[in-house]
């Protein structure tokens, strides 16, 4: 094509002189025999052409070019191009007018191939073009895009060897065709960079080419070099460059703003405030940054608005959530401007931000009526769309719904529209069933629609379908789309698929913030991954991307769980370099992290500092801190300290506190608690429900436990169990076992912690075949796996019920190894039948000493063992392992809760204030004890001593101390002991014989269950 070119350029040079002399005499003639036709020259009637067309066939004059260009361009004018080509196909001869009327005609009228096909006849009949044709066969290139980028090269290697090399209008439409036709913005700026001399519209134009390839940068390079030569050149940016570079600042993220407004200070000097597309580029532009002020300010300045002005400003105020504003807006302006279709589309959208969401639903169906009226709705797609997703934001989907199926052509937009509408609403199924319709009308997915189904099917939980959307998208390549990767990340987190979600994360060719805050949240939920979400978390930092709220939010879950005190006071420095330390979501996360680490006096700090920001969430954490580093004093004070300010309380909060009431078993509180349920109306809810039920049989009313739970309208799993655990920790098997049938027939499923209830319910009240029968049932007809806890709980059963030499073959079928728990159980079962296997003890110590040699408990057991069965060298031996390994035995206490506080014992204590009552009232029951039958059982007494040594050992156990003291007081009421040890043979003893002398129930929990004494009997039927 070039080197055609050039052969034209060549043969032209020579016959240059001679055919341009010919056109000019041919050409004067022609004119000064057709002055009466100059009025025609700058026609745009059909009548004048028509008339022009007559005379020329009436005058003869068809021949004479002059003429019949005339006659072309009143064609042209008038949009006639079958005529104007009719005509030009006549003409006997032609010059380059004649080519470049015809060529410009086709390019003004939107037939840039014709124009393309034209200008190769002017080649291919050997004539040159001139500026004009070139000039409009490059605006046809443009027009056509990329598919005519090789002509328009050829056409600028035409321009390079000939006279129009230099002009200056032509690089100018150069730059803009490599603008439209080429990838690369380095083919414009070549052109622009070979001009000698430019213009302020050469400087204008290239300064277009960047702005409209969203290179804002070197756009504003060139704009700051341009006014650099306008000092000596007189250079001036045009209303539509000024126009570029104002929306080209809008696309900046770090200084948008900044150039923004140095761009007004500009415009302001220039003169082009009150221009009417400058003024509405700026409305647009402080509109997109939130800045409603200054866009009303300019909006207010401008002589002259229209749609597009009025539309930019409704579009911030939506985005900025003041729908109503929006609404004024266009109220005022609509008999000001020349409304439009878009500016429906806005104000529908504006409803949707209205504080009120009834009322801007209320607004939205006056619009849609008004649309309805007008017969807009049916006509514009676009306006159906709109509606579609004003219903749908204003909870109105079924309208939504009613909308799209009445919309008598749908594109892309509507189907997206309908179902993240769907999904917004929570119709999840819906939303998944209208994407596999829009896919059966042939319709290809977007984006948009790939999102919301995999939203969808994220709140369904559905991985199978989410798998196959998956696939789909891959097909389209909508993979390669951060946010449908996101999308993607979040399916597979809810749905607990963490190997898909690195694989995810791992294929995307990019990440933006979401990517990465998503990665390190789901990284963040599970304690395997946890460090690996601090890893990328500091990967994230080393990339460059800010971090905000949600980054924050997700590492504080990563490190709590780790409970770092020090790489969390990093990040809470980093939080206040970010100036977020405000956010609400944040300082509850660090509440959250700093209550872990058993920072309470930070969590104080950060939570007198949040003041008015407060939620639920906050007074939660606070509480929960406090409950977990065992202050649950302070706990209490702040419940009552939410109540008394009106603070509402909800279910969490409640079974927080219920759950540290029984984890120390206070009666009293726990019943305050139930009490301030009640006032709040929350005794119905389930989880309160469920955690009332469990604190009741921690505290040893399982009485009120059973009937709380009898009264509760819903029961879920926890309930269940909290009820079958607690009749199994009050030994109360056959009680356990029949609520576990009941809650089979109430097609309730048990669960992995049901069974351990149950187990235990067996191992408490000695069923050793039942036990193993419901074993088996949980593979065989539940499907449940058994744990360690389960097989602990079997071993418990055997020891318990003196089968200790059934446990060693019991352990080798175990398909995993035994743990700590394991042979701990089996020291303890060891320890309970006399030391008769002792070499199964001494193999199950040998086994905990060496998983946790710093452990009291394991020497403790063997050394109690080898007493049980006599053997006190063993027992020395015992303890003189403990003594070398340098641990201390936990001191075996009890106490009691009275109305001035917690009284707590330990053997033979001398330090309570009222010791001389204490022992005198032991003394006063030892005696009546003694008269009543009791006989001290020494064999408790783990030490090689004497026997009245022994019996006196054992009349001053903890237990016995604790109940001695409750009986110096004056009361009727049960009495209630905790003690944080199993309870000895000897204790429990006594307390049938006290209980039976004094007349009153005793209640005793040990580190294992609840004694019932009541009347000289006990509920565990001395199977224990």
């Amino acid at each position: 094509m070039i080197l055609y070119y050039t052969r034209v350029l060549n043969k032209f040079k020579s016959t240059h002189v001679l055919s341009s002399y010919t056109f000019l005499r041919h050409y004067t003639f022609s004119h000064s025999q057709l002055q009466p036709f100059d009025s025609y020259k700058t026609s745009s009637s059909l009548t004048d052409a028509n008339n022009l067309h007559l005379q020329i066939y009436k005058t003869g004059f068809t021949n004479d070019v002059f003429t019949c260009n005339t006659l072309i361009n009143i064609y042209v004018r008038i949009g006639n191009l079958v005529s104007a080509q009719k005509l030009f196909d006549e003409m006997p001869q032609k010059n380059l007018v004649s080519w470049s009327c015809l060529i410009s005609g086709y390019t003004q009228n939107g037939l840039p191939d014709e124009a393309c096909y034209l200008f190769k006849g002017i080649i291919s009949n050997g004539l040159l073009p001139n500026h004009y044709a070139i000039g409009s066969v490059l605006r046809a290139c443009q027009q056509c895009g990329p598919t005519r980028l090789k002509l328009g090269m050829g056409i600028h290697a035409f321009i390079c060897k000939s006279p129009h090399g230099l002009d200056m209008v032509l690089s100018n439409v150069l730059m803009s065709m490599y603008s439209s036709c080429s990838d690369y913005v380095g083919d414009a700026r070549r052109v622009f960079d070979e001009i000698e001399f430019r213009s302020s519209v050469t400087w204008n134009s290239i300064i277009s080419v960047y702005c409209r390839r969203g290179d804002a940068v070197n756009a504003f390079e060139l704009f700051s070099g341009m006014q650099m030569e306008a000092v000596e050149l007189n250079l001036k940016p045009n209303e539509y460059t000024l126009c570029s570079l104002v929306t080209a600042a809008g696309s900046l993220v770090d200084c948008g703003l900044v150039l923004l407004e140095q761009m007004l200070t500009r415009i302001v000097k220039s003169g082009f405030l009150h221009d009417l597309y400058v003024g509405s580029a700026l409305v647009n532009g402080f509109a997109r940054y939130g800045l409603m002020g200054c866009a009303k300010m300019i909006f207010e300045q401008m002589y002259d608005r229209n749609a597009v002005t009025m539309n930019g400003l409704m579009v911030g105020l939506a985005k900025q959530h003041q729908g109503e504003e929006a609404a004024e807006v266009f109220k005022e302006m609509k008999d000001l401007v020349e409304v439009n279709s878009e500016s429906y589309v806005v104000l529908l959208s504006a409803f949707t931000e209205f504080s009120n969401v009834k009322e801007g639903k209320r607004k939205g169906q006056e619009v849609h009526a008004y649309l309805i009226r007008d017969g807009l709705v049916d006509s514009r797609i676009l306006i159906g769309n709109a509606l579609i997703n004003m219903y749908a934001k204003c909870d109105a989907i079924d309208n939504a719904c009613s909308i799209f199926k009445l919309m008598p052509s749908k594109d892309t937009v509507s189907w997206n529209s309908m179902i993240s509408g769907l999904d917004h609403n929570e119709r999840f199924q819906d939303a998944v069933t209208c994407f596999h319709t829009m896919r059966r009308n042939g319709m290809v997915p977007s984006n948009f629609s790939v999102i919301s189904t995999l939203s969808s099917c994220s709140s369904l939980g559905c991985i199978t379908l989410g798998r196959q959307i998956h696939g789909e998208a891959i097909k389209w390549g909508l993979d390669l789309d951060v946010s449908v990767s996101n999308a993607l990340l979040t399916l597979y987190a809810e749905t607990d698929s963490i190997n898909e979600c690195r694989k995810v994360f791992f294929l995307m060719p990019e990440y933006d913030q979401v990517s990465w805050n998503s990665f390190i949240g789901v990284l963040a939920n599970y304690e395997a991954s946890v460090l690996q979400a601090v890893k990328y978390f500091l990967e994230m930092m080393q990339a460059g991307w800010r971090l905000n709220r949600v980054t924050f939010i997700n590492i504080l879950a990563a490190v709590s769980s780790l409970s770092v005190l020090g790489l969390g006071r990093q990040i809470h420095a980093l939080i206040l370099k970010y100036s977020v330390a405000d956010d609400n979501a944040i300082e509850n996360a660090l509440l959250a992290f700093y209550g872990k680490c058993e920072q309470m006096e930070d969590c104080e700090t950060v939570f007198s500092r949040m003041s008015e920001r407060r939620d639920e969430v906050s007074w939660n954490s606070m509480i929960s801190g406090y409950i977990h580093n065992g202050i649950l004093h302070k706990a209490m004070d702040l419940v009552w300290f939410m109540m008394q300010r009106g603070q509402k309380l909800d279910g969490f909060t409640f079974a927080t506190v219920l759950s540290a009431c029984a984890s120390v078993a206070t009666l009293e509180r726990g019943m305050e608690v139930h009490a301030c349920a009640v006032r709040a109306c929350l005794e119905a809810d389930v989880v309160v429900g469920s955690a009332l039920v469990d604190m009741y049989a921690k505290c040893g009313k399982i009485d009120y436990a059973s009937r709380f739970f009898e009264l509760m309208p819903i029961r879920n799993i926890y309930s269940w169990n909290s009820m079958i655990s607690g009749y199994a920790r009050h030994g109360h098997g056959q009680k356990a076992l029949k609520l576990f049938t009941r809650m089979k027939q109430h097609d309730q499923s048990p669960d992995h912690v049901t069974f351990v209830g149950v187990l235990s319910a067996c191992s408490h009240v000695g069923l050793v075949d039942e036990g193993f029968k419901h074993f088996k049932t949980m593979g065989e007809v539940y499907g449940l796996t058994p744990r360690i806890e389960h097989f602990s709980c079997m071993v418990d059963l055997l020891g318990r019920a003196g089968d200790v030499n059934k446990i060693e073959d019991f352990i080798k079928k175990m398909p995993m190894d035994p743990n700590i728990l394991i042979w701990r159980t089996v020291l303890g079962a060891c320890s309970r039948v006399n030391g008769r296997n002792t070499v199964l003890g001494r193999r199950a110590a040998k086994m905990l000493i060496e998983l946790e040699p710093q452990n009291a408990a394991n020497y403790v057991l063997l050394s109690n063992m080898h007493a049980a069965g006599g053997k006190w060298e063993d027992v020395a031996e015992a303890r003189l392992a403990m003594r070398k390994a340098a641990v201390k035995k936990e001191a075996g206490c009890s106490w009691v809760n009275m109305k001035d506080g917690v009284h707590l014992f330990v053997a033979g204590d001398q330090t309570h204030p009222e010791k001389e009552k204490i022992y005198e009232k032991l003394k006063e029951l030892m005696n009546k004890m003694r008269d009543a039958g009791y006989v001290p059982e020494t064999k408790y007494a783990l030490y090689d001593l004497e026997l009245e040594n022994k019996e006196e050992l054992l009349s001053y156990h903890s237990e016995k101390l604790a109940i001695a003291f409750v009986l110096t007081r004056k009361s009727e009421m049960p009495i209630r002991i905790m003690k944080n040890l199993r309870v000895c043979g000897d204790c429990h003893t006594a307390f049938k014989y006290i209980s039976k002398i004094v007349n009153r129930q005793i209640i005793l929990r040990d580190s294992n269950r609840f004694h019932h004494f009541d009347g000289g009997i006990c509920s565990c039927g001395d199977y224990w």
